[in-house]
């Protein structure tokens, strides 16, 4: 069946289940730390501290890993990025003795490299197997490919608190490793050899992004990012454990069907942005939907402030800004890759996800920080939401720069 399917099909395939398999565990480990360390006594921002490097790490690898995948070809960025994973999670493989914050800040700050490789190889990919004239399927492929990896890192999630509980940290950590080990040998064998290679060879210096469109876009995700993560890595698992009494697999199970939600969203993005009215979103689009994503957080600050009840505010509130970010996500992720050039499209994609990673590592550090600086429990919680609309406001406001003009789909 699959030799029946035309050459670029087959290629996105292999990128997607590539992608998927990678995601899995990159969601699952992320939960593993946070459940283990936390378990162990750790307080907010030391765990925070776990994913700094993760986050640091992430940033230099999408500014440098757009200059490689032009270089070195996209299928070479995309496996090496699977290699790195396993040998992260070897890492965590040590007696428990050793697992001391800084060898698990150096394991994350592997992962880290790898995510991002991963990441930026399967996101440049798509531009490359889709026509230029094609946007609206651009558009779609973008979008399947966003949400679907977004839908599994949810199920990693959960799968990371189930192993946690089944298997215990060693034993979850090494069936992780095995199963991508079996991935990037798939992955040597299918991925075309010549994927996302630039004709014209850029300059070291070509990796930070001389179009206005795209830096504009860049800024506005990575406050985008940083709103989210600023209450929703540290801050909600530990308020969730800490105040609300939940275990180990409540928490994990809960933001593995929040995030799998959210992908699910972001999958349907374009029929939500109203492509089946023949037009793709441009800038106007992106500003609209920061603007009603804005006013979320606030709201369940509000709440909060007003002593309803914390589960109803925390869960409704998590239920409506998933759907409305997981829209401003994909809009995104579908703008950039219009936006890229087509030779040595990694360079443009690079330069935007190492955005993407400073709003991550702005928002963890901060998530951490100001939910112990704020007291913790309702209180801590409340800031960082408070903090979280103050980002959304300067993404709604850095997006009024964006091009305004629409291509046909």
């Amino acid at each position: 069946m699959l030799t029946r399917l035309s050459p670029a099909i087959r290629q996105y395939l292999v990128v997607t289940g590539n992608y998927w398999a990678f995601t899995l565990t990159d969601g699952a480990l992320r939960m593993l730390v946070v459940l283990h360390f936390h378990g162990l006594g750790y307080a907010p921002l030391e765990i925070a501290l776990l994913f700094l490097f993760y986050e640091i790490f992430g940033v230099i690898t999408n500014l440098v890993g757009g200059w490689l995948g032009a270089h070195l070809g996209l299928n070479r960025t995309m496996n090496i990025g699977l290699v790195l994973q396993v040998l992260a999670l070897s890492m965590l493989l040590v007696p428990a003795a050793w697992l001391t914050v800084p060898w698990v800040m150096a394991a994350q700050a592997l992962s880290g490299i790898a995510k991002d490789l991963n990441k930026m190889s399967a996101k440049s990919s798509i531009k490359l197997l889709v026509p230029g004239e094609a946007q609206g399927k651009l558009y779609q492929w973008v979008a399947i490919l966003t949400g679907s990896k977004n839908a599994l890192k949810g199920v990693g999630f959960f799968l990371g608190g189930a192993l946690l509980m089944g298997l215990g940290f060693a034993g979850a950590v090494a069936a992780m490793a095995i199963a991508l080990t079996l991935v990037w040998l798939l992955s040597l064998a299918l991925l075309r050899q010549d994927l996302g290679k630039a004709k014209n060879k850029p300059r070291f210096r070509d990796i930070f992004s001389k179009s206005r469109s795209i830096n504009i876009l860049s800024a506005a995700r990575m406050f985008l990012f940083g709103a989210r993560d600023v209450w929703f890595v540290v801050a909600l698992p530990v308020f969730l454990s800490q105040t609300l009494g939940w275990n180990h697999s409540q928490t994990g199970g809960f933001l593995a069907l929040w995030v799998i939600g959210y992908g699910m969203v972001q999958a349907l993005a374009p029929r939500i942005t109203g492509k089946a009215s023949g037009r793709v979103p441009d800038g106007r689009a992106a500003t609209v939907w920061a603007l009603i994503l804005t006013l979320l957080p606030g709201a369940m600050a509000l709440g909060l402030m007003a002593e309803w009840d914390p589960t109803v505010v925390l869960i409704g509130g998590l239920l409506l800004f998933g759907a409305v970010f997981a829209v401003n996500s994909s809009l995104h992720s579908y703008l950039i890759v219009s936006y890229a050039g087509d030779d040595g499209v990694s360079l443009d994609v690079g330069f935007y996800y190492m955005s993407n990673a400073m709003g991550r590592l702005l928002g963890t550090v901060l998530s951490g920080w100001i939910f112990q600086l704020a007291g913790q429990g309702s209180s801590g919680i409340q800031a960082c939401l408070w903090v979280s609309a103050g980002f959304l406001l300067l993404t709604t406001l850095i997006s009024f720069g964006l091009p305004r003009s629409s291509r046909a789909a």
